[in-house]
């Protein structure tokens, strides 16, 4: 299962894109299963932690993929449940008309040139077994009616394609009948989590944060002892010791923060930015070390699933007895907060509406939540001038700004970001229109898609990204790529490393701790890298 897959050159990965419709229709093409494109089969162990079906060991480059005797029977069923519970799924699956407006949006198509990753016919490849089944047309009908039966080349096939969707929505914006593509992959990845045909790399962090309250499986020490680590490199490079609490009762403030900020750089930066900008604003407010990742991988498998994991927020809060929440900038984290908590876990009615302490803004926003995120609480701060900042001591930087499909597109987090960066940077450059806000590109490895064996099909959904920042690159100079989103900090950063070499990735709030004055702070040499400041070289 581990064997070593050689992801192509970037020369090569480019040349090999045809957009050239093959000589068969689409149900006649048959689908291979190539190495580089696919992520490994989950344990046995982590299945059965978290009690899902089917619970064993598997290989998807393996002919038997270790089904039950009644797949067809599972499958089928479990879709029945799913158009009796969520109507959008059944109206999906019925209006769709195939005119292609999706076709040439998703990045994984413009990556690969695999008519397969267009939306309208990754879709159709669920959408056909539906018209065989379940309605009368596919049942007297069958191909003539766009309908196939479900046979394990099939399931293989569907199987494929869902794993080649990061649900980022981007088609769904210019669908002219609205349908939600990514809910469909929701609803496909579902059927496969009943036949037990996860991912080594969803179910592990589900396994992780079920049972230790994070992806990463950290113990309370380990973060305790991660954070200490920050706190000291704090303390080098400002002459400022910050004082963290964790597991407090009583704080005004619960902040949670997705786990890859606690542990792999450049998110331990943008952690490093939180605990600088709550030290000198004198907030009070606690971690937790149970409560210990926003991110949400449940949510990759099942809404059952997310819904579990989700509620250890929630119940931390109400154990801490805070009043209210801050979210770390993190991606799916907050589709999840913003689109289903409430409706999962709520109403969270022990909680008050967020309230900032230095500047009495209170959020209505988050009437329903009664959690905010960082960069609405930190444009708020900069808004009403509580922050004493010198964009200068980024003058080395010069940056861009990536949106983040689950907070643009999710929850509609556009100019908080973009509002800081101006204010702490003083180079800053937008991508082209069409590659940012709303039309964002995605980073090509979200929903539990950013391991190494799939390499080849990562840089392949991060070629559009990349080529916009390219462009400003190429225009501007530009050479740092900032986001808020954990998952954007780790796959960009081997993204731009494969096509646009000499362009790192950031969190906004490195950026702001950067450019942030504390008081009594000794003169700065270094950023938060232990780079020097401009001026400052040598020193």
């Amino acid at each position: 299962m581990a064997t070593k897959v050689t992801t192509p050159k970037p020369a090569e990965l480019a040349e090999s894109i045809k957009l050239i419709p093959p000589k068969t229709e689409w149900m006649d093409t048959p689908t291979e299963i190539k190495p580089g494109t696919f992520c490994w089969g989950a344990k046995g162990k982590n299945l059965g932690i978290v009690e899902f079906p089917n619970a064993r060991d598997w290989n998807p480059s393996e002919e038997d993929w270790k089904l039950p005797e009644n797949w067809q029977e599972i499958f089928l069923k479990g879709m029945k449940d799913l158009l009796g519970k969520y109507r959008s799924f059944q109206v999906f699956m019925d209006i769709c008309v195939r005119c292609g407006a999706c076709a040439d949006k998703c990045h994984f198509f413009i990556g690969s040139g695999d008519p397969k990753n267009m939306p309208v016919l990754r879709a159709e490849l669920l959408r056909s077994v539906y018209r065989n089944d379940f309605t009368t047309a596919g049942k007297l009908l069958g191909k003539l009616a766009g309908g196939r039966k479900l046979t394990i080349d099939v399931l293989k096939e569907i199987w494929y394609y869902l794993y080649q969707c990061t649900e980022c929505r981007r088609c769904s914006l210019f669908c002219p009948y609205g349908i939600d593509t990514a809910e469909i992959t929701m609803m496909g990845r579902e059927l496969m989590n009943l036949l037990g045909l996860n991912t080594d790399w969803i179910s592990g962090p589900v396994a992780n944060c079920y049972m230790k309250g994070n992806h990463l499986g950290l113990e309370p020490h380990a973060i305790m002892n991660s954070i200490e680590g920050m706190i000291d490199d704090i303390e080098t490079i400002t002459g400022i010791r910050v004082n963290p609490s964790f597991n407090r009762k009583g704080a005004e403030i619960l902040f949670v923060t997705p786990s890859g900020d606690l542990f792999a750089d450049p998110g331990t930066f943008t952690c490093m930015g939180y605990l600088m900008l709550f030290h000198e604003l004198g907030i009070d407010y606690t971690w937790s070390t149970y409560a210990s990742e926003g991110g949400n991988f449940g949510f990759f498998t099942s809404n059952e699933m997310a819904k579990r994991l989700n509620s250890k927020i929630y119940a931390e809060a109400k154990r801490l007895g805070v009043k209210y929440i801050i979210g770390g900038e993190c991606g799916h984290m907050w589709r999840v907060l913003t689109q289903y908590m409430d409706t999962w876990n709520g109403p969270a009615d022990f909680l008050d509406v967020p309230v900032s302490p230095i500047t009495g803004t209170r959020f209505e926003n988050a009437k329903s939540t009664k959690m905010i995120h960082v960069t609405e609480f930190t444009a708020d701060l900069i808004k009403n001038g509580k922050l004493k900042l010198d964009p200068s001591r980024n003058n080395d930087l010069i940056v861009t700004y990536h949106d983040s499909c689950n907070t643009a597109r999710g929850m509609g987090l556009l100019e908080e970001p973009r509002y800081i960066l101006r204010n702490v940077v003083n180079n800053f450059h937008e991508m082209p229109d069409n590659t940012i806000r709303e039309q964002t590109f995605c980073c090509g490895s979200g929903t539990g898609l950013n391991a190494s064996e799939n390499m080849e099909l990562r840089m392949r959904g991060g070629l559009p990204r990349a080529n916009a920042v390219k462009f400003v690159k190429e225009k501007h100079g530009v050479n740092m790529l900032a986001n808020i989103c954990a998952i954007d900090r780790a796959t960009l950063s081997a993204s731009m490393d494969y096509w646009v070499p000499g362009v790192r990735v950031t969190g906004v709030h490195e950026l702001v701790a950067n450019a942030l004055i504390m008081k009594g702070e000794k003169e700065r040499e270094t950023n938060l890298r232990g780079d020097p400041l401009p001026g400052k070289e040598g020193n």
